[in-house]
């Protein structure tokens, strides 16, 4: 790409209100253009399909497809989708999937302006932007914890006192596909029941406290 060429930048966030802080701030860089915004994963792939911006800042929680997922689904249209994740938690689970997603960049939501712009350009670079803490995080996960997008999915939903049917309509998958699901996740972790499991994912940073149903005990 040439020095001149402006970096085409996309917004993938389901609060108006930060998207528009970021939408002003792009809109501010002589060397970058926004070119859509979208409110939930699955209009971050569309997105993306469409435009093919250069970097795609992803918001790692929202409704219907998470970022992770989106990130994922943009990657399989484009393996080389340089995609930034936006979470409001440093370090957490939703950023260790992302990483392992593919995401180039990290950056927390509370970042400094200069943060962010230094991130975006790197990034469209074909930099890594990835604090070494969380690159030590994909790096040392062991086998067992190497949950699938889809098995988080079902065990968020069974932090949150679900049953298999209720993720299932949830999901729009069969009980059966839900149980085996729920196996999977148990012999993974090395649970005893489903209730451990949850116990033991918030123990190891893969569930976070507000994935937990209010009243829901751990063991």
């Amino acid at each position: 790409m040439s020095s001149t060429t402006r970096i085409r930048v996309s917004i993938a966030d389901d609060h108006l209100v930060f998207r528009m802080g970021l939408e002003g701030l792009i809109g501010e860089q002589q060397d970058m253009e926004l070119v859509g915004e979208a409110s939930n994963g699955r209009e971050a792939v569309d997105l993306y399909r469409t435009h093919r911006p250069h970097v795609t800042l992803m918001d790692l929680s929202m409704p219907g497809l998470d970022g992770a997922q989106a990130i994922r689904a943009i990657r399989d249209l484009d393996s080389q989708a340089r995609v930034i994740a936006l979470t409001a938690h440093k370090g957490d689970e939703a950023a260790y999937q992302a990483v392992r997603a593919g995401a180039r960049g990290y950056l927390v939501k509370d970042a400094t302006v200069e943060e962010i712009l230094t991130v975006i350009r790197a990034v469209f670079r074909g930099e890594l932007c990835i604090p070494p803490d969380i690159q030590s995080l994909v790096t040392e996960r062991v086998p067992h914890d190497d949950l699938t997008a889809r098995e988080i999915d079902v065990l968020k939903r069974t932090a949150r006192g679900l049953s298999n049917k209720e993720i299932a309509r949830e999901l729009s998958i069969s009980a059966g596909t839900v149980k085996n699901h729920v196996l999977h996740i148990i012999q993974k972790l090395g649970a005893q029941d489903r209730t451990h499991a949850v116990t033991l994912a918030l123990e190891r940073g893969i569930l976070d406290i507000e994935d937990v149903a209010p009243g829901r005990s751990s063991r």
